[in-house]
């Protein structure tokens, strides 16, 4: 009869890695007696990463004591003890070819349900004291798997592992991991795993894509990357006019463009940002920026929101210079971060200036009479840097099922709770829970990236599943290695070698111009030699682009290139420019 072996626990803690600290609980440590098992966790356990790891849908990771086995003798070693994977439970039981998604057992006085196979990230190649781990993990097959939490109840080791029922497709851990991670993604299986209603929302979203793919023609492996975006409308800059300059806040001004050659311009997605590029004397380099459209999508005008920030040049030289009549070079809308259809409530959760992408959410619902019930949650300092006021308590009034909620953080004494805003103070996960935000909501979150990732791991340990945490961030972000703690930043710069001749690679969030060099190998040699930003993805085993072979650690990826030679999203992790290029780092 399967059993139980160990159940093991661990709360997170700084660890020395490589010169670095990394916040983690990947040491799990086993425990005697009947332990607890709650909705999000096993008592006494957590999680250093809660974007990455935990969740309704992530809260036991099992792992079975004949792969332990298998890797004593793949890796020659004989010093594994419970809990070496990072496990909760170890268990002497079925493998991963034999446990099916939508399985359900009964351990101890508890109930599971097979809800995922385990996302291998770079944390268990640290435990492992074995760098090729995670990548090891995907290649060989063996992920383990998660249960989600069906009856909570205390479990114990030795306790027995009953099968109650069996998932309605039949589909194993093994199936579906190689399924996302492995060359090949055979329409069928896809539509196979999608119908697998106890599959996690993450999951299933990674298959989506990779349908989605397919239909569109596009190479590479879109389940492993973020979500698609549309191609550009059109290539490189195109010319708009100035046709309304408007102040919003004593610190925002805000653009309306419109195109100088008569013809409609692309209807955006709500939530989708353009390139500006400024030029503002002949002599001198130009300056890119990315600015979202803060304005009802439509294919007359464009209106995009600019803060002036102290030293910021683009910001300055928009407030103080730009006029209208004068003429801007603007890229085509791009971008992900865009409202998503449906029926679910709707939480626009924005501070500062984050507010521009998420009021052209709130334009597109109000035009399309949304029964939907939406949330206007929005922080500022004050009075007078609260942009948009009048015309978000407008657009909120004209929905059926609006409601707002303001904070101001330093309030003028001129400001008026009850007026102005509604309460002192910062936004935060405890406020939400008392206005009853819903729990089954989509949320859009933009501003300051402290701000952000805040709330992102608030909603995150709050229980929201991951797919419906959607957020954006202003400007150059730093790298994301999650769970390794920051270093100071050098600022975005030319490489050190000598200037190339080659394509023209603009850096937009960086503001950097930097032309190709044959001496990189990919763009991102290119960004790691100029210090630009770039992200890191805690989903590692295949290369995001070309799925050319499995390698080790973290792969790094450019979720967004813009007119980037290939068709769809290009990743920068095994790119070359085939002409001049704009990158959304």
């Amino acid at each position: 009869m399967p059993s139980l072996l160990s159940v093991n626990v661990g709360m997170p803690r700084n660890m020395d890695w490589q010169g670095r600290t990394v916040f983690t609980s990947v040491w799990k440590t086993a425990v005697q007696g009947p332990r607890m098992v709650r909705r999000l966790n096993v008592d006494g356990d957590g999680q250093g990463d809660l974007a990455g790891h935990g969740g309704e849908h992530r809260a036991v990771f099992v792992y079975q004591i004949d792969s332990y086995r298998y890797w004593q003798r793949e890796l020659g070693r004989n010093d594994f003890a419970f809990g070496q994977f990072g496990e909760n439970f170890t268990i002497d039981g079925p493998s991963d070819q034999e446990v099916c998604i939508g399985d359900r057992y009964r351990i101890g006085k508890a109930l599971f349900e097979v809800s995922q196979p385990r996302v291998t990230c770079y944390r268990v190649g640290i435990r492992m004291n074995e760098p090729r781990m995670a990548a090891l993990l995907v290649a060989h097959n063996r992920p383990g798997f998660y249960f989600r939490v069906v009856e909570e109840g205390d479990v114990t080791a030795g306790d027995e592992i009953i099968k109650v029922s069996t998932g309605p497709e039949r589909m194993s851990v093994s199936e579906v991991n190689a399924l996302l991670y492995k060359p090949g993604h055979p329409r069928d299986q896809l539509e196979r795993a999608l119908r697998i209603s106890s599959l996690s929302a993450g999951w299933r979203a990674s298959f989506q894509a990779l349908r989605d793919q397919e239909q569109a023609g596009i190479t590479g492996n879109a389940g492993l990357g973020p979500a698609l975006s549309p191609p550009p409308a059109w290539a490189g800059f195109r010319s708009l006019r100035v046709s309304n300059k408007i102040r919003e806040s004593s610190d925002v001004v805000s653009l309306e463009l419109e195109p100088t050659d008569g013809l409609p311009l692309a209807a955006a997605n709500p939530g989708q940002f353009v390139v500006l590029r400024l030029i503002r004397s002949p002599d001198t380099p130009a300056i890119l920026r990315s600015y979202s459209l803060s304005a009802e999508p439509n294919v007359r005008s464009y209106r995009i929101s600019v803060k002036q920030e102290p030293h910021g040049v683009a910001g300055a030289y928009i407030n103080a210079t730009v006029k209208v009549g004068d003429v801007l070079d603007v890229s085509a809308p791009r971008g992900s971060f865009t409202l998503r259809s449906g029926n679910s409530p709707v939480v626009l959760l924005s501070a500062g200036i984050g507010a521009t992408p998420v009021i052209a959410m709130l334009h597109t619902l109000v035009v399309e009479a949304s029964p939907r019930e939406v949330w206007w949650i929005y922080g500022a300092r004050n009075g007078r840097e609260h942009p948009f006021a009048t015309e978000a308590r407008t657009l909120i009034e004209d929905l059926a099922n609006g409601h707002s909620h303001i904070r101001y953080s330093a309030p003028d004494a001129e400001d008026q709770p009850g007026v102005g805003f509604d309460a002192r103070g910062r936004l935060n996960i405890a406020m939400l829970q008392e206005l009853g935000v819903p729990h089954d909501a989509d949320f859009f979150i933009c501003g300051p990236s402290a701000f952000m990732s805040d709330l992102t791991a608030g909603l995150a340990a709050w229980g929201i599943a991951a797919d419906r945490i959607h957020t954006e961030l202003f400007g150059a972000g730093p790298s994301s290695t999650p769970g390794i703690a920051a270093t100071p930043a050098k600022p975005p710069h030319p490489p050190a070698a000598p200037a190339g001749t080659g394509p023209l690679v603009s850096f937009a969030r960086s503001g950097l111009n930097v032309n190709w060099s044959p001496q990189f190998q990919s763009l991102l040699e290119l960004a790691e030699a100029c210090d630009v930003p770039v992200r890191w993805s805690c989903r590692t085993g295949v290369c995001h682009n070309c799925e050319s072979g499995l390698v080790a650690g973290t792969v790094a990826y450019q979720p967004d290139p813009i007119d980037a030679p290939a068709a769809g999203n290009v990743l920068i992790c095994c790119s070359r420019p085939q002409g001049d290029v704009v990158i959304d780092l």
